[in-house]
């Protein structure tokens, strides 16, 4: 019985896979706006509706590679280690995800990764929605720096401006990152800036909001 149902779920993620990877090549070739989802859907060889159950909105064919990302500073918080804190675990994470070249970092120079970076900045309805999820993540993150501070009435204010001001750092560093690639870096060659840009990010959050937090 189990063995069936993880089949099924195998199943659902090589459907949404194929159907993403058809909308994000049609999306590269053609652009975002003039590809309908009749076409997505064509060309992964499922139904209009069977799209719309993998991914609500035109929008999410794209944007779900940053969506499959929002828990990931909640979740570099909740594992963390006895002892770090919590923006030393987001720092430690961070780092991680450069090393191994994210994406979501913007440290990757791979041309499809760079492509696809450039689709989404330069699309308005795409940076719209990526917002959202962005919102998803502060609030998720907010939470569990509350847990982390023992709050048990949940995240207060000091936790949501936290949780923005990580939010937002991670992004700008990936955007910047990006640009660098964009400019004719290389990945290997933007690293240490990278890195470094990383840390004087993280040393600002200490040196603020992450006072607060510093002992959870």
């Amino acid at each position: 019985m189990t063995q069936a149902l993880t089949g099924r779920q195998r199943q659902k993620q090589r459907t949404r896979r194929a159907i993403s990877d058809a909308a994000i090549s049609l999306f590269l070739r053609h652009g975002f706006d003039p590809v309908s989802v009749v076409d997505i859907a064509a060309a992964a060889e499922v139904s209009k509706p069977t799209l719309f159950n993998y991914f609500p909105a035109k929008e999410d064919l794209v944007v779900h590679r940053f969506a499959d990302h929002r828990a990931a500073a909640a979740t570099a918080v909740r594992e963390r280690p006895a002892g770090m804190t919590p923006l030393a675990a987001l720092h430690r994470d961070f780092v991680a995800a450069l090393a191994r070249r994210d994406p979501i970092t913007g440290l990757n120079d791979h041309p499809e990764v760079v492509r696809f970076h450039a689709l989404v900045y330069s699309t308005p309805s795409l940076v719209s929605r990526l917002g959202e999820y962005l919102a998803q993540a502060e609030d998720l993150l907010a939470r569990e720096l509350a847990d982390a501070a023992g709050d048990p009435a949940g995240p207060d204010i000091t936790a949501r401006l936290l949780a923005g001001q990580v939010i937002a750092s991670q992004r700008v560093l990936a955007h910047s990152n990006w640009l660098r690639i964009l400019a004719g870096d290389t990945a290997d060659a933007a690293a240490p800036r990278a890195d470094a840009d990383a840390g004087l990010a993280f040393d600002g959050l200490r040196a603020g909001l992450g006072e607060s937090l510093a002992h959870a």
